[in-house]
This record gives structure tokens, C-alpha cells and sequence, in this order.
């Protein structure tokens, strides 16, 4: 049968990950860890809570959650990351790496009890899988499948096993196993449900289910993306399987969590180069009282997306084009608190305002990158537009070190932690690469456990 696309997978992840590469997945880690933990205090996150502690105690850690079987931990951490919509995401694959690979890692390496830096190599090595198979399934499966729930469980495997040492037949199984489990249609974004973390709770605990049975020489199957009743087949036939390896076998691959983005605004990624745009607009001095039109332009994935002139809900704002260029212009860089019902009230007037558009432009560059246009008419008749081709936090507009520890922080403290315990979780996470424990981060993960070690 030949060599599949999976043993070729497997083969390219065992190659070395460089002290840079260690350091950027530092950040990564960092991220989702402010992520999860302002997720852990919402009522999605609550309930994920309660069903973890009911699936096992152990050795792992969830968020304010120590003493978890490593499968609850994986599910527990793999919900709360996508809670807010501020994870991080890939443009071209269309996904959010970090709540699920991180998550699954995470359990594996306190289970198997390995260093904080062979917890950074096998997230290199879990993003890597992850968004080389997303970014192949194609804009159809995208259409009808969310792609983190599906692509997520290969890159939780690869990053679980990768953490496990297992030798490559047991990558392999584990890269198998964790394919057939691929799940998430989106039905989920049309109604009022916390679906979408359950996807990544899911994807997270299946990839880390995966490679422990690997470990138990459970094999799976060598050809799961691209046989006659594969991964491909089945779930994305109009996808390009042979361009998961395409550049890797020419000998030209970097490792992808390079080209990994952060997400300043708790808003979809869809959402962002229009909010950025109005940002833009809003430095210029332009008063929103004196607009009396906003004509946003995007591609048309966002705007399939995030066309919602009337959010009924947190959730809803956050993926509308219409407000998140409303409460930009009114009021500035959007919080945490610009997406909730006070926030949809104050955006009414300049929403109502507000007309949407796709651009043949931004659809054509659409997934390499993400930009949107807004023009503003003012009551005196002149008009004001700005354009944003990329948003902030891609690999062409980034954000500094800083900021994302500056955004953990904030997301930290909005979960009711204090400043000493957020610092706890920055100092313990950004240590990781130059040797610091990895039960310094565990800890800082459950304030008041690393509040009392700090103090003993």
C-alpha cells in the first residue's frame, strides 16, 4: 500500500525543535492560559468544571481544578480556552491550536511527569499536526464543519504522544485513532449554545485518549486521512489531501506555530480586521455622534459569519460585523465587557448605521489573510475610510511579547485573580523555556494552591 500520509506525518514530527521555537510556544501556553482562566468563571465553564470532576481524579490540573484524572483535565482545559473567542487561531487552516493541543499535552506531561521544555516540544510538534491537516480540508468542509473540532483531535494526539515519547508505529496508531474521532458540525453557531466548547473539549480529551492507548500498543489505522473511507473521503472530499505534506516533502517546512496569530479581541476572528479598521477611523479624531453611515467591506466567509445587525446575546455580538465596528468607533479598543447586553445597548444607534458588504479583494486573499475596510459619511457629508489587509496579532501586523502578557494579565484579573496570582501564572509560564519547573505553572493554574506553596 505504500507509505501514508500519516506514517509522512509522523516522520516529519520527529525531527528538532529549536530553543526559539520553545520560546514561542511559551506564548502560546501563556494565551491559553488567560484564556481559560476567564472561561473557567463563566457559566460554560462552571458547568464543564462540574462534569470533570465527575469523570476522574489524578495527577493532572484543570484550571482551579488540581487532582483530575489526565482525561478530565484534557476535556476541563479543552472547553475553557474557547470560552471568550480570544484563543489563538491559523488563518489559512481556519482553527484555534491552542484549546485543544495545549490541554492535551498538558495532562500527558504531568501524567508522565516530563520538564516544562518537553511540554514546549510536543506543542510545536501537536500545532504543527494540527495545521497541516486544517489547512487542507478545504473551504467546503469549512462551510459545514468547524474545523478545530475535527482537526483538532490530530494535533492533541501528535502532541500527547509526542509528550509520551512513543515510538513512531505508535504515533502513527495514535494519529489513527484520534482521526476517527474527528467531530463538530456547525449548527452550533446558528443558535444560543455553549456547543462550541464542548467541541474543543472533546477534540482535546480524544486526541490525549488517543495516544494513551497508542502507548498500550491500541493501533489505528496507518491510512485514516486519505483511504477509501478516511478522514478525507468522508468528511472533506473536495479538500487536497497530498498538500498536508506538500512543502515538508520539498524540504522547505518551518514549523507552523510561526504562523500562528493572537487574538487581542474577545470577538471572532472574523470580526477583528473590521474592529481594527474602526480603530483606525476612531484614531483620526472622527466622532461617532457625527456618523450618519458605516459601510463595512470583508470577505465573504466573514461576512457569512458575522453578518448580525441585530446580536441577541453576548455570543452573537461577538461574531457581528455590526457592533464590533459600532462599540469600536464609540468607544475604543473593545474589552471584555463590549460584547454584553449594556455594551449591544449603547452600540444600537451607530449598529442601525451600519451596512455590510463583501469585497472581491478580501475574498480573494481570504485565508491567508483576513482584512476588511470600513468607510464612515459624517454629518457634514465628508467621508473617512480606513483599510486593514491584516489583523493585529497576525505574523504581518504583530502583537510584542508584552501585550500578550499584558492580555493574560487582564484576562486573569477579570476571572476575580489577584495581581500577585497573575504574575504567578506569566513568571512561571515565560520560565519555561530557560528550565523553570513545570509544577511552578501547574500550580499558578489554581490560584489559591500556588498562593499557600509561594507562602510555605
Amino acid at each position: 500500500m505504500g507509505t501514508s500520509l500519516t506514517q509522512r506525518l509522523a516522520r516529519h514530527l520527529d525531527r528538532p525543535v529549536s530553543p526559539a521555537d520553545e520560546a514561542r510556544a511559551a506564548l502560546h501556553l501563556l494565551d491559553w492560559a488567560g484564556c481559560a482562566a476567564a472561561g473557567r468563571v463563566a457559566p460554560a465553564g462552571m458547568a464543564l468544571a462540574e462534569i470533570a470532576t465527575a469523570i476522574g481524579s489524578g495527577p493532572a490540573t484543570g484550571i482551579d481544578a488540581p487532582g483530575l484524572s489526565p482525561a478530565a483535565a484534557a476535556f476541563l482545559n479543552g472547553g475553557l480556552g474557547n470560552v471568550l473567542e480570544m484563543d489563538d487561531i491559523h488563518r489559512s487552516s481556519i482553527l484555534h491550536p491552542g484549546p485543544v493541543v495545549i490541554p492535551a499535552a498538558l495532562a500527558a506531561a504531568e501524567a508522565c511527569g516530563v520538564d516544562g521544555r518537553a511540554l514546549l516540544r510536543a506543542l510545536v510538534r501537536g500545532y504543527d499536526a494540527v495545521i497541516r491537516i486544517g489547512a487542507a480540508v478545504g473551504p467546503e468542509h469549512y462551510a459545514l464543519w468547524h474545523n478545530t473540532a475535527t482537526c483538532g483531535p490530530f494535533g492533541a494526539a501528535a502532541a500527547a504522544a509526542a509528550v509520551m515519547g512513543l515510538p513512531f508505529d505508535q504515533m502513527v496508531w495514535a494519529l489513527g485513532n484520534a482521526g476517527t474521532q474527528a467531530s463538530g458540525p456547525w449548527q452550533c453557531r446558528h443558535e444560543a449554545v455553549m456547543t462550541k466548547q464542548l467541541h474543543t473539549a472533546r477534540a482535546a480529551q480524544s486526541g490525549l485518549l488517543a495516544a494513551m492507548l497508542a502507548a498500550k500498543h491500541f493501533s489505528g489505522p496507518a491510512f485514516i486521512l486519505e483511504g477509501p473511507q478516511g478522514f478525507f473521503e468522508t468528511m472533506a472530499p473536495n479538500g487536497t489531501p497530498e498538500a498536508v505534506m506538500a512543502d515538508a516533502d520539498a524540504g522547505q517546512a518551518g514549523w507552523t506555530i510561526w504562523d500562528t496569530s493572537f487574538k487581542p479581541w474577545p470577538a471572532c476572528r472574523h470580526a477583528h480586521p473590521t474592529i481594527d479598521a474602526a480603530l483606525a477611523l476612531r484614531a483620526r479624531g472622527i466622532d461617532g455622534a457625527a456618523i450618519t453611515q458605516i459601510e463595512i467591506e470583508s470577505y465573504a466567509d466573514a461576512i457569512r459569519f458575522c453578518d448580525r445587525a441585530e446580536p441577541q446575546d453576548e455570543m452573537q455580538a461577538k461574531f457581528s460585523l455590526q457592533h464590533a465596528a459600532a462599540i469600536a468607533l464609540a468607544e475604543g479598543p473593545p474589552g471584555l465587557d463590549a460584547f454584553g447586553p449594556d455594551a449591544m445597548a449603547r452600540s444600537a444607534r451607530l449598529r442601525a448605521r451600519c451596512r455590510v458588504a463583501e469585497d472581491a479583494r478580501w475574498t480573494a486573499a481570504f485565508p491567508a489573510r483576513y482584512g476588511a475596510a470600513i468607510t464612515v459619511t459624517l454629518t457634514d457629508g465628508a467621508q473617512h475610510r480606513a483599510e486593514m489587509p491584516d489583523a493585529l496579532g497576525d505574523p504581518e501586523n504583530p502583537v510584542p511579547p508584552q501585550a500578550i502578557a499584558e492580555k493574560a494579565r487582564a484576562l486573569c484579573l477579570s476571572a476575580g485573580w489577584s495581581d500577585a496570582d497573575a504574575a504567578r501564572l506569566i513568571g512561571a509560564a515565560l520560565a519555561l523555556p530557560e528550565g523553570g519547573p513545570l509544577s511552578a505553572f501547574t500550580a499558578a493554574l489554581s490560584p489559591d494552591r500556588a498562593a499557600s506553596e509561594a507562602a510555605e
